[in-house]
C-alpha cells in the first residue's frame, strides 16, 4: 500500500481538558506508526505542536505549511521533514489540502473551523473527493454536528453534505475509519 498523507486541522491552543492533548498525541503517533505523512499548519504550539511532536517521536514524516505572518505567533516548527512558508492563509490551506489524501479535524477554534468549512465546501463543489473526518474528542464537535443537521434540515444544504463527513470519537476509531476510506 502506498504511503498516504493526512491533513490535520487543530487548535493552536491545547484547550480546556487534557483529553484534547492526549488525542492529538495519540493521533500523531498512530499516523507515524501507519507510515502516513502528517500534513499540518507547521506550528509548535497547542494541539498542532502536540500532534507534530508525537508523529516525529514515532519516526513519522511531517509536512508543515505556515504563512509568513504566523511564523512567530505559532512558533514555526522548522525541524519538520518539510517546512513550507506561504504568503497568505488561503495559500496555506490550498497547499495543505493539495498535499493530503484525507482531512482530519481535531478540537480547535475559529481557524480550525475555517479550514474545515473550506475543505467541506470544496468537497461539496466537487473540487476534491478526499475523506473529511471529525475526531469528536469527548463530544467537542457535537454542537457543530447539530448545526450542520440544522443547515440541512432547513434547506440550506443538500443532505449529501452530511455524508461528506466521517465521525469518530477516538484516535483509534479515526484511524480505522481512515484505513477504510483510503483503501
Amino acid at each position: 500500500m502506498p504511503h498516504k498523507s493526512v491533513c490535520v486541522y487543530c487548535g493552536s491552543r491545547n484547550g480546556a481538558i487534557p483529553a484534547y492533548t492526549e488525542a492529538a498525541r495519540t493521533f500523531g503517533k498512530l499516523l507515524a506508526s501507519e507510515g502516513w505523512r502528517l500534513v499540518y499548519g507547521a506550528g509548535d504550539v497547542g494541539l498542532m505542536g502536540e500532534v507534530a511532536r508525537a508523529a516525529q517521536a514515532a519516526g513519522g514524516v511531517t509536512f508543515g505549511v505556515i504563512p509568513v505572518h504566523l511564523v512567530r505567533r505559532e512558533v514555526g516548527k522548522t525541524d519538520l521533514t518539510h517546512y513550507v512558508i506561504t504568503e497568505t492563509m488561503h495559500e496555506r490551506k490550498k497547499v495543505m489540502i493539495m498535499n493530503a489524501d484525507a482531512v482530519v479535524v481535531l478540537p480547535g477554534g475559529p481557524g480550525s473551523l475555517d479550514e474545515l468549512f473550506e475543505a467541506l465546501t470544496w468537497r461539496q463543489l466537487g473540487l476534491h473527493d478526499k475523506p473529511i473526518l471529525i475526531l469528536n474528542v469527548d463530544g467537542y464537535w457535537n454542537p457543530l454536528r447539530a448545526l450542520l443537521d440544522q443547515v440541512i434540515s432547513q434547506g440550506f444544504a443538500d443532505p449529501s453534505l452530511g455524508e461528506f463527513l466521517i465521525w469518530a470519537d477516538t484516535p483509534n476509531a479515526a484511524m480505522d475509519a481512515l484505513r477504510a476510506a483510503l483503501s
